[in-house]
């Protein structure tokens, strides 16, 4: 507990800003991963690179997925202690 003293805490406009930064950046990358695809085939012969480069795309956006995944949860826990707190 003396550890955490010494922490200065968030406040609640400082987690809403972080909330809306957080889902902000996480639209520009789902839409830059939607515009790779687009682009990742253009001019491009082999089946081999294209394959490669589909392959790559998935699982950036699989792992953008499981990042959007986390984000919610723990904006779902801390939605959670506010509504906890005010039934207090």
């Amino acid at each position: 507990s003396h550890v955490m003293s010494e922490y200065v805490r968030m406040t609640d406009t400082e987690r809403d800003q972080i909330d809306q930064d957080a889902q902000v950046f996480m639209r520009t990358c789902a839409d830059a991963i939607q515009q790779l695809r687009t682009e990742a085939h253009k001019g491009v012969q082999s089946a081999q690179v294209k394959e490669h480069r589909t392959a790559v795309l998935d699982f950036i956006e699989d792992y953008l997925k499981r990042v959007c995944k986390l984000y919610s949860e723990q904006r779902a826990i801390r939605v959670k202690r506010v509504i906890d707190k005010k039934r207090l």
